[in-house]
């Protein structure tokens, strides 16, 4: 018995020293490329807070770009890994003959913001007045509200309102401003419109649940190209698995919320703030992922292909093969 044990402490030494030496696992490197200030960063932060990027063996390089279209670039010149997009685009870039493909992210989508002192009550309402949206005419959620419209209505909302395009904040201030009666945001903005006096009268993921689509589909994801996933096969794997750990974190765990608080921009002094975009985050964790998303997604970009039209989805109409990656689950 005394020789056993000496036996196992003896392996259970090694272990310890094969694991702290230079004979350990060694961690691996990705490279993103995320917008600065992005609510993506907010994940590598609580990764690195909660070491699961150590424990999962993967070191995440993060190059911040401008805007979603920067990262796309960098992408498709082959000077980073990975980038957070959306699924319409890889599959319009899939469809022209690129490689790209994804695995989700974030299921958070914005909604239709009103004054509830303004005329608009419902999106009927809408009609003669003013709609702020943020991006532009082939922003996926306003395609979205077009055929919500035209499914309770039965009429053509372009045709029918005031469009005004622009940078989120500025849609906020339309909003709050009066010179809109009504605003198509993202979420994030809409929390601050929220904290201002504003309510949502829908959210996009209610339009698309009273259209048909089975359940909320994940917008967004980790995009990589299928090269990559080969050769990096590893470093992908392990990303992905430490991403979906910290969403897990960021989901349960309140104190990691406030370890990276310093990091959310205006919310590091503003209580109120932290807590309705801390909240809104929460509601859009992806927690799964499997053919039911991979099926919303296909019944979103038929809507999208339907009211969007080439402008938005290319020449091809269905979702492209490939679009969600095989290579993982969860």
């Amino acid at each position: 018995m005394q020789l056993t044990r000496r036996v196992v402490l003896t392996g259970l030494l090694g272990t310890a020293w094969f694991a702290t030496s230079g004979f350990g696992p060694e961690a691996l490197t990705i490279t993103l490329a995320l917008q600065e200030g992005g609510t993506a960063s907010w994940e590598i932060a609580a990764m690195r807070a909660a070491g699961l990027d150590e424990y999962h063996l993967i070191k995440v390089e993060v190059r911040d770009v401008t805007d979603s279209r920067a990262g796309q670039v960098a992408l498709q010149a082959g000077e980073v890994d990975a980038i957070l997009s959306d699924f319409v685009w890889v599959s319009v870039q899939r469809n022209q003959g690129a490689d790209f493909t994804i695995v989700p992210h974030s299921l958070a989508v914005g909604g239709l913001m009103v004054d509830p002192d303004g005329p608009v009550k419902s999106v009927a309402d809408l009609e003669g007045q003013t709609l702020a949206v943020a991006g532009g005419p082939v922003d996926k959620s306003y395609i979205v509200l077009q055929a919500y419209f035209n499914a309770k209505t039965g009429k053509v909302l372009p045709d029918l309102i005031n469009a005004e395009f622009g940078a989120p904040p500025l849609v906020n201030e339309m909003l709050t401003g009066g010179q809109a009666q009504a605003a198509l945001n993202f979420w994030h903005f809409n929390a601050r419109a929220k904290l201002a006096g504003m309510e949502q009268l829908i959210s996009v993921k209610d339009m698309l649940s009273e259209l048909g689509v089975s359940k909320q589909p994940p917008l967004l994801g980790w995009v990589f190209s299928e090269k990559v996933a080969r050769a990096k096969n590893k470093e992908i794997m392990r990303f992905l698995d430490a991403s979906f750990a910290t969403k897990d974190k960021l989901l349960n765990d309140d104190a990691i919320w406030d370890t990276i608080r310093p990091s959310m921009g205006k919310a590091a002094e503003d209580d109120a703030l932290f807590l309705a975009l801390r909240d809104a985050y929460r509601a859009g964790i992806v927690t799964t992922y499997g053919e039911a998303d991979i099926m919303a997604a296909t019944q979103s970009f038929a809507l999208i292909a339907k009211y969007g039209g080439s402008e938005v989805i290319g020449d091809k109409p269905d979702l492209a093969a490939g679009t969600f990656w095989a290579g993982y689950s969860k």
